[in-house]
């Protein structure tokens, strides 16, 4: 069953376009219902969400373009990481003194929970240059903001093959892997193509998912950026080969008839990697649509845990996108790229209670949806890539009573 509000019928520029809405108040802006489906024999009380059409605020002349990245900090501001490459010169009128708007956002935003612009910064212009090459991706891809507030972002773009750290002014500390330098699964320095990371500021341990040339999870130690491990699917050696060449977006679907959620080895996509509090690893194997668990034991070497299955006959996209927790860590929110939607489980036993979402332009909606984060008040936050390039803002107004 689908859950909607009363629906009132809006006019704009003479064409009539059916919208859901709930209330305007001056702290959350306009409130708009989402499609909502709980599952009829959920044994929990299911979040419900309206997504905040007002937030967030950007200048007046200011575009944001594809976001691979998204992140919250400690203190609940919200960061993307956007591809500037991937707006238009039409887009960019004003940069290219063509009309009255617009310009790129730098790469890097922080926005206040409120959703004002706090900080922006990124490019080039910010990174190291070795053995003349720049080391700032071409095509970034993944954003983590640790609880030292130092941000880390990496790319999937030709050539790709780093991890970058940087102060939460965007000054340069240090960087795992090196552009252009790729050598397979079972190299314990250079990377390829890593598409997320996760630092535990508690453990030194920085976990990356190595995901986009490679099929593999890395790690290093961040007290001397020294090799700490590296597996596959199923805590095993690495397997499956690597990408053949530089990856771009007509790949993204490419190899779907061979998904399989008792795959061997992860797919060609090892999209995102996490830490909930309780210490449990999760790895987003997208193209096999589904999660991986994983435990670190007493020596620190990572031990297989559960597959959780996403959706497991999805085609195209591929689901299972990135994962995010509430506050007191009861659930767990999956993004779901291919279906347009957000998995809410439940997070002691992956008891799936429901989800909300679906493809589409409006608020509420999802095309390629990417991430998912959730701040200190339980409230989501998703971000789109292709032609979607926004982030949206899910208010937590409650829960669903028990059956």
């Amino acid at each position: 069953m689908v859950l909607r509000s009363t629906s009132k019928l809006l006019a704009f520029a003479g064409l009539f376009q059916l919208f859901t809405l709930s209330s305007v108040n001056a702290e959350t802006g306009t409130l708009v219902d989402v499609e909502q489906y709980p599952e009829a024999q959920a044994s929990h009380p299911v979040p419900q969400f309206s997504v905040d059409a007002s937030w967030p605020t950007l200048p007046d002349t200011w575009l944001i373009g594809q976001v691979p990245g998204l992140a919250v900090d400690k203190n609940d501001n919200v960061w993307i990481l956007h591809r500037p490459n991937s707006l238009s010169r039409l887009d960019l009128g004003l940069t290219n003194k063509m009309g009255k708007c617009c310009e790129s956002a730098p790469h890097v935003v922080q926005f206040s929970p409120e959703g004002n612009v706090v900080n922006a910064w990124g490019g080039p212009e910010i990174s190291p240059t070795i053995d003349g090459e720049n080391q700032w991706p071409a095509t970034v891809h993944g954003l983590f903001v640790d609880n030292d507030n130092t941000v880390w972002l990496g790319g999937n773009g030709e050539g790709d093959h780093v991890v970058l750290n940087f102060t939460q002014s965007g000054e340069f500390i240090r960087q795992f892997g090196q552009r252009g330098d790729t050598a397979g699964n079972l190299s314990e320095s250079a990377l390829g193509n890593p598409a997320d990371m996760f630092h535990n500021v508690n453990t030194d341990a920085l976990f990356i998912a190595d995901g986009y040339i490679n099929k593999r999870i890395m790690a290093f130690h961040t007290e001397d950026n020294s090799f700490n491990q590296f597996w596959g699917a199923y805590a095993t050696i690495p397997g499956g080969g690597t990408r053949e060449g530089a990856f771009d977006v007509s790949q993204a679907t490419a190899n779907a008839e061979n998904t399989s959620i008792r795959a061997e080895n992860f797919g060609d996509i090892v999209h995102c990697i996490t830490q909930s509090t309780d210490g449990r690893i999760y790895v987003c194997d997208r193209r096999n649509n589904r999660i991986q668990v994983f435990t670190l034991g007493e020596d620190g070497n990572a031990s297989f845990v559960k597959d959780v299955i996403v959706a497991g006959e999805t085609g195209g996209l591929g689901t299972a996108s990135d994962i995010a927790f509430s506050p007191d860590n009861k659930y767990m929110y999956v993004a779901d790229m291919m279906n347009g939607r957000i998995w809410i489980l439940w997070h002691e036993n992956y008891e799936v209670l429901g989800s909300f979402g679906r493809p589409g332009r409006y608020p509420g909606q999802f095309t390629w949806l990417h991430s998912v984060e959730v701040d200190s008040k339980g409230n989501v936050y998703t971000s789109e890539v292709n032609t979607g390039r926004r982030v949206q803002k899910f208010t937590l107004t409650g829960f669903s009573k028990n059956p």
